[in-house]
């Protein structure tokens, strides 16, 4: 089928986007290989298309279907929406993506390049040509300009068989493949488009249970997206499947998204909207009462679902401060171990059923993480993990704001209530990196979570990289028992640089001790009750020291931006590598793709950066490939991943 004539059944509704497809992703380098090798007359691939009836069709955007029958595309969105986009001047009906990506597009008669709009290089030059302007008013057009320009009139012939050939990509033949049958469901169909789509992502279970729902509901998609984003302006950055997730355990009691099947619209409403109120109080719970207030020390995003499930069988509130306090001690510990790091839906499904009797279910959940782990009580070595990733670093952010610790340089107490854009807390390492490196000591050690602290910027800059034996003997004259507030050992032969290793031994016995008091007396609610200072969600989103430097994290978020802005997922941040037979955390890795970039075509990639060869040699063991810094990525990105599409297309 001709180019045209795809285009005018998309006009048409003949030819449509099924709803579970995901929206445009392309960049610009995407582009301009697919439009130079239509115009070099190459091969770019056949297309795939469903042919299904009309009624009942669950397809992307508000435009009418014919009757009859559609075809629904399977594979080539990308490829067409960019053509589409190109020749009419503007988006296709079931667009959803940047249109960026192929606005602006110019070809030059004397290189034969396409490139996107610069006013610097383009403008007055007659050589540079809108290839919409080609499509829309036909090379015609452009030809006689050439022959009546008298600097280009020498090159006129040569110029015009080339804007014809630009013309003629109107009517390159597009092979198309027709997947029919009563027997191709939704099901079957989407298992089809995975096969078949080696150049995207892969469609998880939820793609299809969202795919599902939107089938009755177009708006669940955007309804859902406008509470993520709400989260995200206030901080916490979750993901569409999660967020289907909690819905999935408040509408149906189950984990598994096969459960929302024959779930109706009325239904996915409430529990939207069910989900989006137990979420809110859920934040401001962990936040108010626990300090926990931003993504990186937010922990156990999995345990979510429960907590929803749990809230909406209780009517929405708790009975008092002391069932409140008794689920926050539940929480603690499932981000502590890792109670979904491994099978998520096995064990979501076995907590939602251990509450499905509200009688109880709360003990019942505390019970079976006693089962898992045989004790609940943390011990001094569960502190030997280094750095923000580990599970351990929310439980000393935790401690230093509800023990209202107090800052080394002010006296100031470490609370929530006093945190804001001016006052915010930082890591600290308490032996300063630089020393530590210097006396020869490795980065896990230098990087240990016996080692950090928290306070405020300020004091945290005046600290900078003086010897702990000086500064911390100054504080604790200046702000007495300041120091000690932070757990810390008072033996002053301990602060020396070369006693660090018994300073971490020591540490570890005083953090594990005021731990275990904290988390004891969440459950047996004899903590006295604390009313949060308004809601987390009111505030701007607040980032805070990492144990990483500023540089570093910022690094991270900009590599993360560069990927999503090239058209593939956003990576993970602190991602937890597991060994999947024993459930026990490996690493924790900086940045990762667990699926890769194209998921299910190109494998996991990690992001280390400033990392040892330890970590590496176990990353690497897992199926990872990872790179020691963004250029490295991005040269990985460019030259392979993306040629893996190139080939797709």
């Amino acid at each position: 089928m001709k180019t045209s004539t795809i285009l005018d059944q998309i006009d048409l509704g003949s030819i449509a986007l099924p709803e579970f497809q995901r929206g445009y992703v392309w960049n610009r380098d995407q582009v301009r290989g697919l439009m130079d090798s239509l115009y070099r007359k190459h091969p770019v691939g056949s297309l795939l298309v469903w042919v299904t009836s009309t009624e009942g069709a669950e397809f992307r955007g508000d435009s009418p279907l014919p009757p009859g029958s559609v075809k629904l595309l399977l594979d080539g969105q990308q490829r067409i929406t960019s053509l589409y986009g190109i020749v009419r001047g503007n988006p296709p009906p079931f667009f959803y993506g940047n249109a960026q990506a192929f606005s602006g597009l110019y070809f030059n008669l004397e290189s034969q390049v396409f490139e996107f709009y610069a006013p610097i290089r383009m403008r007055d030059n007659p050589l540079w040509i809108s290839v919409t302007e080609i499509m829309q008013q036909g090379p015609g057009h452009f030809i006689g300009q050439l022959y009546r320009n008298l600097d280009l009139e020498a090159s006129a012939d040569k110029y015009a068989e080339r804007l014809n050939s630009i013309g003629q990509i109107r009517e390159t033949e597009l092979h198309i493949e027709e997947v029919t049958g009563a027997d191709k469901t939704v099901d079957v169909v989407v298992d089809i488009f995975n096969r078949v789509n080696s150049g995207g992502t892969k469609l998880s279970k939820g793609d299809l249970a969202l795919a599902k729902i939107c089938a009755q509901w177009p708006q669940a998609r955007n309804e859902m997206k406008i509470r993520l984003d709400k989260w995200r302006n206030a901080g916490f950055h979750f993901k569409l499947d999660w967020l289907l997730r909690c819905i999935n355990s408040v509408v149906t009691g189950e984990a598994l998204f096969s459960a929302l099947d024959k779930v109706d619209t009325v239904s996915i409403t409430q529990g939207i909207q069910q989900a989006e109120k137990s979420i809110d109080t859920m934040l401001n719970m962990i936040s108010g009462r626990l300090g926990l207030d931003h993504d990186r020390v937010l922990g156990s995003r999995y345990s979510f679902p429960i907590l929803a499930r749990y809230l909406v069988d209780h009517g929405g509130h708790l009975a008092d401060f002391k069932e409140r306090d008794k689920l926050l001690y539940w929480y603690i510990h499932t981000f502590l171990w890792g109670r979904y790091a491994g099978s998520t839906e096995t064990v979501l499904n076995q907590d939602l059923a251990a509450i499905e009797d509200n009688e109880g279910g709360l003990d019942r959940l505390i019970q079976a993480m006693r089962r898992n782990r045989g004790d609940l009580q943390l011990a001094p070595d569960d502190f030997l993990g280094w750095s923000t990733a580990s599970r351990f670093y929310p439980l000393l952010y935790m401690m230093t704001r509800v023990h209202h610790a107090l800052d080394w340089g002010t006296g100031v107490e470490l609370t929530n209530q006093m945190l804001g854009k001016l006052n915010s807390l930082q890591v600290h390492h308490i032996f300063p990196k630089a020393l530590l490196y210097k006396a020869g000591y490795s980065r896990a050690d230098v990087n240990a979570i016996a080692n950090f602290t928290f306070l405020t910027q300020e004091t945290n800059l005046k600290i900078s990289s003086r010897d702990p034996s000086e500064y911390l003997e100054e504080s604790d004259k200046n702000h007495p028992g300041a120091v000690a507030s932070h757990w810390m050992p008072t033996d002053r032969e301990l602060w020396k640089i070369e006693n660090y290793k018994d300073f971490l031994a020591a540490r570890r016995e005083l953090l594990a001790k005021a731990a275990n008091e904290f988390l004891d007396s969440l459950l047996a609610g004899s903590l006295a009750d604390v009313q949060p200072s308004g809601s987390v969600l009111d505030r701007d989103a607040v980032v805070l020291g990492e144990v990483a430097s500023e540089e570093e994290q910022g690094i991270l978020i900009d590599t993360n931006i560069w990927v999503t802005e090239q058209g593939f997922p956003e990576g993970e941040f602190g991602f937890e590598l597991m060994d999947e037979a024993t459930g026990e955390a490996l690493a924790v890795i900086d940045l990762a793709w667990p699926t890769g970039l194209q998921e299910g075509y190109s494998q996991p990639v990690a992001l280390l950066i400033d990392e040892d060869a330890e970590l590496g040699e176990i990353v690497n063991t897992a199926g990872f490939r990872f790179f020691k810094d963004p250029e490295t990525l991005k040269k990985y990105v460019h030259e392979e991943v993306m040629a893996q599409v190139s080939v797709a297309v």
